[in-house]
Parts: structure tokens; C-alpha cells; sequence
């Protein structure tokens, strides 16, 4: 099975920038590709940014483009999320997520099988 453990969140002001990490362990071989989900208060687990492991292919949220770069060290297993001029409605709990299915299905949550505990991104005005 496959672990993740993310940290990097915080508190930040409106603008500023937060990076996430994403941390694989266990059997990393049998993932294709991680995604980064993230849910605020009240609302919906949304889809944010994917990549493939092999390639490095990329895949936003329209309201990520531009703002947020999703990476990959294969080395350490890791998935970073760097996250540019922060909004107050960036405010929510981050999630990374393995796919462990052969496609790639980067914005369709049922094709992540295994979640990490989440990191608070919060963001003030």
C-alpha cells in the first residue's frame, strides 16, 4: 500500500506564496500519477493540480492556472505544490492523493485510492 504525508501549510497574507510537500512511502511503484485536492468549509473536495510520475505531465484547475506549479522529485518519492500570489479563497484543507489506476484521470477523484491527512492552507485578506 501506498502512505502520503503532506506538510507546508500555514498562515499566509493574501499574495503571498506556501509550498506543500507531499511525502510517498510504502509502494510507490504501483502509483501513476498524484493529484492535489483541496476542500474548504461547507464546500465540495475540489480538484487542483496532477502529474504523472513518468513524464511529468501536468494537469491544472482552471482556478489554479497561472498561480499554482505542481512537481515531482522521483528520487524522494515527493509531489510538491507551489502556490503563487495566494487568495483568500485558496483557504482550505490541501490533500495529495495517489491514482493507482493505469490511465490518467487527473480531475476525476474516484480514480485516487489512497489520501493523505490534509494540510491547512489559510489565507487573510
Amino acid at each position: 500500500q501506498v502512505q502520503l504525508v503532506e506538510s507546508g501549510g500555514g498562515l499566509v497574507q493574501a499574495g503571498g506564496s506556501l509550498r506543500l510537500s507531499c511525502a510517498a512511502s510504502g509502494r510507490t511503484f504501483s502509483s501513476n500519477a498524484m493529484g492535489w485536492f483541496r476542500q474548504a468549509p461547507g464546500k465540495e473536495r475540489e480538484f487542483v493540480a496532477a502529474i504523472k510520475w513518468s513524464g511529468g505531465i501536468t494537469y491544472y484547475a482552471d482556478s489554479a492556472k497561472g498561480r499554482f506549479t505542481i512537481s515531482r522529485d522521483n528520487a524522494k518519492n515527493t509531489v510538491y505544490l507551489q502556490m503563487n500570489n495566494l487568495k483568500p479563497e485558496d483557504t482550505a484543507v490541501y490533500c495529495c492523493a495517489a491514482d493507482l489506476t493505469p490511465g490518467y484521470h487527473p480531475s476525476n477523484r474516484r480514480a485516487y485510492a489512497v489520501w493523505g491527512q490534509g494540510t491547512q492552507v489559510t489565507v487573510s485578506s
